[in-house]
């Protein structure tokens, strides 16, 4: 129900408990920070607001009438309590702010997020953050559920009810063993040998594994082949490929080490751009603060930085 209109200037009531602790209306006042005649209005309007005479005015100060003590006296009950909501408010933001829910996709979790925490941390030690992990399609239904602050993604689109910012490019990679056919064409393939090609991929979901198929439909006609073989783990799906399984489509930032030493080969396709945009995903009703504006600014500023 809607509050009483003679009831809801709290702050003329506490005006008013000041001038019977204080004994005056000047004192009361500078208390709160007014003008003497700011305070003399208030407490006049209140008075025609209740209908009731509320001060006895002289020249030694001001009183409370009995009925002003009256109304002092049931408006004190009411303050404490506007007291005590703004303590638990405070309360509640503080232990709010004290930790931080970031839901990301495999690839920004595993290459990137690391080295975000780690810049988090020092500039907000007493936050103490929980990562979630999984398809872009899962960080994106955590962030809309409220189960986590913010998320990074890999897929090209952002899903209705989020916002969203580039914090970092990545390049996706075609990777196979150095025992493939493909290892040794050193002028690449075609994006339709790459289309009909069963590859190790990431399960429906999968940012990477969507951006894929966006990009190929972009340049080709042709249609992915059916899977190989379905993986939820980047390093499990680096380990089949090195074993032989198939090619696959992994981020550049989850293959360096492998492409350094041999144990994997990256293979050039003719005419296609696999570069894409990492993205930091919010609620459009909820706006960045505190702990979560902070991360935010760091995983903008460290980019794709190992």
């Amino acid at each position: 129900m809607p509050m009483p209109s003679r009831v809801s200037d709290l702050a003329a009531f506490d005006l008013l408990l000041s001038v019977a602790r204080l004994g005056s209306v000047g004192a009361a006042a500078r208390a709160h920070g007014v003008s003497q005649p700011a305070a003399s209005s208030r407490i006049s309007n209140l008075e025609q607001l209740l209908g009731v005479p509320l001060l006895e005015r002289s020249p030694r100060g001001s009183r409370l009438t009995e009925e002003g003590g009256l109304v002092a006296d049931w408006a004190r009950t009411a303050i404490d309590a506007a007291v005590a909501l703004d303590a638990g408010i405070t309360s509640l933001r503080k232990t709010l702010e004290s930790r931080l829910s970031v839901a990301a996709s495999l690839t920004v979790a595993e290459y990137l997020v690391p080295h975000w925490l780690a810049a988090f941390h020092a500039s907000a030690a007493t936050t103490s953050v929980a990562l979630t992990t999984g398809n872009s399609d899962d960080v994106a239904t955590a962030v809309l559920a409220g189960t986590a602050d913010l998320g990074f993604i890999e897929g090209p689109d952002v899903p209705d009810g989020l916002r969203s910012r580039t914090v970092a490019r990545d390049t996706l990679t075609v990777i196979v063993s150095p025992r493939h056919p493909w290892a040794r064409r050193r002028s690449g393939i075609t994006t339709e040998e790459l289309a009909a090609a069963p590859l190790v991929s990431r399960e429906h979901g999968s940012g990477t594994r969507r951006y894929l198929e966006r990009a190929l439909r972009r340049t080709t006609d042709s249609v992915l082949a059916a899977p190989i073989l379905e993986l939820s783990s980047t390093t499990a799906i680096k380990a089949a490929v090195a074993e032989g399984v198939g090619p696959a489509v992994l981020s550049s930032l989850a293959v360096t080490g492998e492409l350094a030493d041999g144990r994997l080969v990256s293979v050039p396709v003719l005419g296609l751009d696999l570069t894409r945009v990492l993205r930091l995903v919010f609620p459009k009703a909820r706006p960045l603060t505190g702990a979560a504006k902070v991360m935010a600014s760091i995983a903008a500023r460290g980019g794709t930085r190992p």
